[in-house]
């Protein structure tokens, strides 16, 4: 008895000191690759090393966690095996009285079997729990000395890797954004002089961020570049998460707030050059990597003053949608959010954005937004002012398990009449083909930029007003992907495809 106490006593030292090297080697780990983003003061983060070390964050903590609970029942061994007397002090009526010391002790033994069963079942889950309480013990000792092994591998390599990353530095200089998702910053890149967009979110440990999973995913020129990200905390141990992109000056809500505040409209040519790029963003994240940005609006859509390029920005509540895969329907900023999330739908597709765009470009014709809801009830009574009331066969397409189709009978508004006189009749048509209470009768985004009404910007001699070439517009990836050969010599010029020597890059679909 003496020699297998002095063999527990020898487990619970080995397990504690374990424990602390872990928690040493974590926290290690944390002040060399964790820092505070401040409204001012230096930010010196390790380029992409925020998923490897989360990740093993996440791997010590699991270990963790299971040497705290073999820490918890050894202890109470340690506490049966040295002091029966003390252990069990469980009053019962089948063990009352001086003569329940033999029941007592039985009582013991049981809950010290018990015991040894639990701990045999963490040591070995999946197997049958042993019953020889000294190679119960012996492997629990095994797996002290290959916690404490593993702990020491992870921050080898670990340091190793944050040795070879080049570290650059930031100066945050001011707050560009806020809403409940964080904070971004305005900062500048200490060695280069670049100037960057940081974005701060608090970070669940027990999740990864999708956000920084999908814009890993993504390269486009309309698609705002995430450049790297790293993990910082508070004083109060919250973690966040800081994503590194491009810095564009300027959002299409403020450019158009800037012509609505002159009493002017946006010119009709910058009109057709955001929403085109616009419509070339969303047919690659649509295709490529297959994501759904879900929240669309003038906010979340940059505009380089200097050039005009249009990116895509915040996919904070971007998701690659599954095909029969139930997703939230309250997503989207009211006056943006489609037909069939306000009916309720959960199965819904990418043209959910469509019909978002198709908003922003009507938004860019009036001057002002075209369903300007004060909630939900009242957003839909915006789009029936508009769309009329719709069908039962429209409701059916928007959310087939609706049964609610109580609604006043209101004809359709003619699109002609919702624009001014001298609008395009190309813009109300593409209009009018974006916003279809159907989801499945909206144009696809790269249809929407073949329409009739960006063929100015594929003129040869198409320029900016002020004489400058326009952004790249016709160097498409992997959008073209499936598209069929009629749509691809609409979306690229003949001269753009001369300038190709006759060469095509792109494989169409059949």
């Amino acid at each position: 008895m003496a020699s297998r106490n002095c063999r527990i006593s020898s487990l619970l030292y080995g397990l504690a000191q374990a424990k602390r090297r872990m928690e040493i080697e974590r926290n290690n780990l944390r002040m060399d690759v964790v820092l505070l983003v401040h409204p001012i003061g230096g930010l010196n983060p390790p380029v992409d090393a925020d998923v490897q070390i989360q990740e093993t964050f996440q791997r010590i903590s699991n270990v963790e966690s299971r040497l705290t609970k073999v820490l918890e029942i050894i202890k109470d061994i340690m506490i049966d095996q040295l002091d029966g007397s003390a252990s069990v002090r469980i009053k019962s009526e089948s063990c009352a009285g001086s003569s329940s010391k033999a029941c007592r002790e039985k009582q013991r033994r049981d809950r010290l079997n018990d015991k040894f069963t639990e701990l045999s079942s963490i040591l070995e889950p999946g197997r049958a729990p042993k019953t020889d309480k000294v190679a119960i013990i012996s492997d629990a000792i095994r797996m002290v000395n290959q916690v404490r092994d593993e702990a020491q591998k992870l921050n080898s390599s670990l340091q190793e890797k944050i040795k070879e990353l080049k570290t650059i530095s930031y100066m945050a200089e001011r707050v560009v954004g806020t809403g409940s998702f964080g904070i971004v910053f305005q900062a500048k890149c200490l060695e280069t002089g670049e100037s960057v967009a940081i974005k701060k979110v608090l970070q669940d440990r027990r999740y990864k961020n999708r956000e920084l999973q999908l814009m890993r995913l993504m390269d486009h020129p309309n698609v705002v570049s995430l450049k790297h990200c790293f993990f910082s905390t508070t004083t109060r141990d919250e973690l966040f998460l800081n994503l590194v992109m491009e810095y564009v000056p300027e959002t299409l809500y403020r450019v158009l707030k800037h012509y609505t505040s002159s009493n002017q409209r946006m010119p009709i040519f910058y009109v057709k050059l955001y929403t085109y790029q616009i419509f070339r963003g969303l047919a690659y994240i649509h295709t490529a990597p297959g994501v759904c940005h879900r929240d669309v609006k003038p906010q979340n859509l940059l505009v380089d003053p200097l050039t005009h390029q249009c990116k895509l920005c915040d996919f904070g509540s971007a998701k690659v949608l599954v095909k029969g895969e139930a997703n939230i329907s309250y997503i989207c900023s009211r006056y943006y959010r489609a037909p069939e999330l306000i009916f309720g739908a959960t199965e819904y597709t990418s043209s959910i954005d469509i019909w978002s765009a198709g908003c922003v470009l009507a938004e860019l014709l009036l001057g002002q937004p075209l369903f300007p809801g004060e909630n939900s009830v009242d957003q839909l009574v915006e789009i029936i002012k508009v769309l009329g009331t719709p069908t039962r066969e429209e409701i059916r397409c928007m959310n087939p398990n609706y049964t609610d189709f109580r609604f006043p009978q209101i004809k359709a508004h003619p699109w002609h009449k919702v624009f001014h006189k001298r609008m395009p009749p190309e813009a109300i048509d593409l209009a009018s083909r974006l916003l279809q209470y159907s989801p499945s009768l909206r144009c696809t985004a790269l249809e929407a930029c073949a329409h009739p009404f960006f063929n100015e910007l594929r003129e040869p001699n198409a320029r900016l007003p002020n004489g400058r070439p326009l952004p790249p517009l016709f160097n498409f990836k992997q959008e073209l992907s499936g598209a069929s050969p009629e749509l691809i010599n609409r979306l690229i010029p003949e001269h753009v495809r001369r300038q190709m020597n006759g060469g095509f890059p792109f494989q169409a679909g059949p």
